[in-house]
């Protein structure tokens, strides 16, 4: 990253280790850091030794402060603001102009319209026409049917005897209905874990090995999931979250400002 002068990267420089000492005061590692939001470590490394010149464009560095301070407590976009990045030359005029100059008048002969709409015209006409051509044949045919169903000699049913009918509204009154029995509800068995953020907390969701969730929810936000085998939550700040498992009244996920991590299973959970 090329630093537009003297005075954007002492600004990076400060930002930068105070993001390092708050880390280490509070003892967090480099790795937790990278885990938690998403950074290379190379990139945080680069950052907390202030080789500027290992990163990339400044717009990519505030973002990277951004969440680097939400992972370590702090206000990270307040502190990502600190960083001003709008002291580079910008160079949209000129290429707008180049672009603009490049353009060529494209000419329309006045005639071309008016041969549009005789071709319009044309194809409106001759709808018309095939549509009146096959009105006519279906009216045709429609009384060639109604005139052979005319001739045709009507067919006089063959009469039950009353004591067979009798017989068959008999049985049909005292035969009993067979209902098939109810499906039993196929088993589910699935382990549902919901949250419900009381503040705001860093969390890791894993669902059956996999993971689902990684980030930062504040407070108001609810969120649900559902594994097979397993589920594992990890929350940064434990006493802003409540937690129900399988649908069961919520209860706090642990006390403010601890760091918890709880596998829960189909049958049972432990803590690990």
């Amino acid at each position: 990253m090329k630093l537009a002068n003297e005075a954007q990267q002492e600004q990076l420089q400060e930002i930068t280790q105070y993001l390092r000492k708050v880390r280490q005061d509070r003892s967090i590692r480099i790795e937790e850091i990278a885990a938690r939001t998403n950074i290379q470590l190379t990139v945080l490394k680069a950052l907390d030794a202030g080789k500027f010149e290992e990163l990339p464009e400044p717009v990519y560095v505030q973002g990277f402060i951004r969440r680097y301070g939400d992972a370590v407590g702090l206000d990270g976009a307040t502190l990502a603001n600190t960083l001003t990045i709008n002291d580079f030359p910008q160079y949209a005029t000129y290429n707008n102009s180049q672009n603009l100059d490049k353009k060529t008048t494209t000419y329309i002969p006045n005639f071309v319209p008016y041969v549009l709409l005789l071709a319009l015209a044309a194809v409106g006409v001759i709808y018309v026409l095939n549509s009146k051509v096959i009105t006519e044949f279906i009216a045709k045919k429609q009384n060639s049917v109604t005139t052979q169903a005319a001739t045709t000699t009507p067919v006089t049913p063959t009469d039950e005897p009353l004591a067979q009918i009798q017989n068959s509204v008999s049985t049909s009154e005292t035969t009993p209905l067979l209902i098939a029995p109810p499906q039993k509800p196929a088993n589910t068995d699935n382990v549902e874990v919901s949250l419900e953020l009381q503040g705001k907390s860093w969390l890791q969701v894993t669902v059956d090995d996999k993971t689902e969730f990684m980030g930062n929810l504040n407070k108001g936000a609810q969120r649900t999931w559902t594994a097979k085998e397993k589920l594992t939550v990890r929350s940064g700040n434990a006493g802003a979250v409540l937690i129900s498992v399988n649908q069961q009244p919520a209860k706090p996920f642990g006390d403010d400002g601890d760091i918890k991590e709880v596998t829960f299973t189909t049958e049972t959970y432990a803590q690990q």
